[in-house]
């Protein structure tokens, strides 16, 4: 009788540490890298939420747009959030990568800011153009002014690859400065340097800048340069990555980015890859 005893207590034992390891959910540890502003600022936003879903995220940021595809690539990130696909197939094609677009989350309307004009009309004949050296968004750059009125592209021009050698007709003869670094726009703006200076929302939110206010021109929201999470090719459907665009796509993630930078960064949710 002794002995049934205690082998009915023996597996009660071992039926409660079952259950409890079954209840226990491993935790899947995620690296990602992304700017300061405002992506490891959303990323961060839906750390807890991924916590509960057992996954562990680890922002790391970067303040340029070298470094985050290079750790990717080498296997030192598990994904990052920075970039817009025009950027992303030039990086790949530059560097012969195969880094993918796991999930679209957000835009960042590139804008032209002045401390001399209201608006991109009242630029005069000759005016200089302060742009960045990031080949990727000169067809956002064109876009704006094209939309303005102030230039003509040639036939046949895609917007995604698009250069300034692409202008047909310049109304104004502007001209255009493009040999600066992405994060120094911000001061040359701050200094009142050149007539206008374009500057991507993320250093412009940075500097205490709000687009949709401060700009004399703003890229429209139907753009399609939305922001991504990148990742390996053989990463993408990793089910952490999948919880982590679960989570960006969200509907109560996309109210917070919108309601959060007030128009400064846009939600993009429902994915279009």
């Amino acid at each position: 009788m002794k002995k049934k005893w205690l082998a009915a207590i023996a597996t009660l034992a071992l039926g409660a540490l079952v259950l409890t390891g079954c209840g226990k959910q491993k935790e899947t540890t995620l690296t990602v890298g992304a700017s300061s502003t405002p992506h490891a600022e959303i990323l961060k936003h839906v750390q807890p939420q991924l916590k509960k879903e057992g996954v562990n995220l680890k922002i790391k940021t970067f303040q340029d747009y070298v470094l985050p595809n290079k750790e990717l690539a080498s296997g030192d990130l598990d994904a990052n959030y920075f970039q817009h696909k025009p950027f992303l197939d030039n990086w790949n094609k530059k560097n012969h990568g195969t880094l993918v677009n796991a999930g679209n989350v957000h835009l960042e309307p590139i804008g032209f800011y002045s401390k001399k004009y209201k608006k991109l009309s009242d630029l005069p004949n000759g005016a200089t153009i302060l742009v960045s050296n990031n080949v990727a968004d000169y067809g956002r750059v064109l876009e704006i002014l094209k939309d303005a009125g102030l230039i003509t592209l040639k036939p046949g021009t895609k917007i995604e690859s698009a250069n300034f050698n692409d202008i047909q007709t310049n109304k104004k003869n502007l001209k255009f400065k493009t040999d600066l670094e992405p994060k120094l726009m911000t001061q040359f703006y701050k200094r009142g340097e050149g007539d206008a200076v374009v500057i991507n929302a993320n250093y412009a939110v940075q500097a205490g800048l709000n687009p949709k206010k401060d700009s004399i021109a703003l890229e429209k929201n139907s753009s399609p340069y939305a922001n991504l999470i990148a990742v390996q090719k053989k990463n993408k459907n990793n089910p952490a990555i999948k919880k982590l665009i679960k989570a960006l796509q969200s509907k109560s993630t996309q109210q917070w980015i919108n309601k959060h930078y007030n128009g400064g960064v846009v939600a993009v949710y429902p994915n279009g890859k």
